[in-house]
């Protein structure tokens, strides 16, 4: 089975939705200064966007941070996208950003702390891809 990280920012939106899911995942921590996980299978990332007007910096400094970890990233099956729908073109940019840079598949995108329905689709679609995950070994 696969695994499951995530960052969230001090604003806690993106906890949030990871605790609904109800499932084990490891943080990105804030500070740089505090450790990274180290995950040792496959696993999908979880990123809100930070980005400006332009969309520059939509990727958070610690989850680039994590990425630019060769051993990390080659674990790395997919991302999903937190964001906010005001912002236009650049909701979710972090996560089409990973996808495009890390060639992975952007697996679903949500607002804030995400719905039930949300939690319960990213559920269903991590049951399912780590089914697949699961078969192909």
């Amino acid at each position: 089975m696969m695994g499951l990280v995530y960052y969230s920012s001090a604003s806690g939106n993106t906890v949030r939705f990871v605790a609904g899911l109800d499932m084990a995942a490891d943080r990105i921590p804030l500070r740089p200064a505090e450790a990274m996980p180290e995950p040792v299978k496959s696993f999908v990332l979880i990123c809100p966007t930070f980005a400006d007007g332009q969309g520059r910096g939509a990727v958070p400094k610690q989850v680039i941070r994590f990425l630019n970890d060769p051993t990390r990233r080659a674990l790395l099956r997919g991302v999903i996208g937190a964001g906010n729908r005001s912002f236009g073109a650049t909701f979710a940019l972090a996560a089409r950003v990973i996808a495009e840079k890390c060639n992975v598949p952007m697996l679903y995108r949500f607002e804030l702390a995400g719905t039930e329905t949300d939690r319960l689709r990213v559920k269903a679609g991590l049951t399912e891809l780590w089914g697949m995950e699961w078969s192909i070994r």
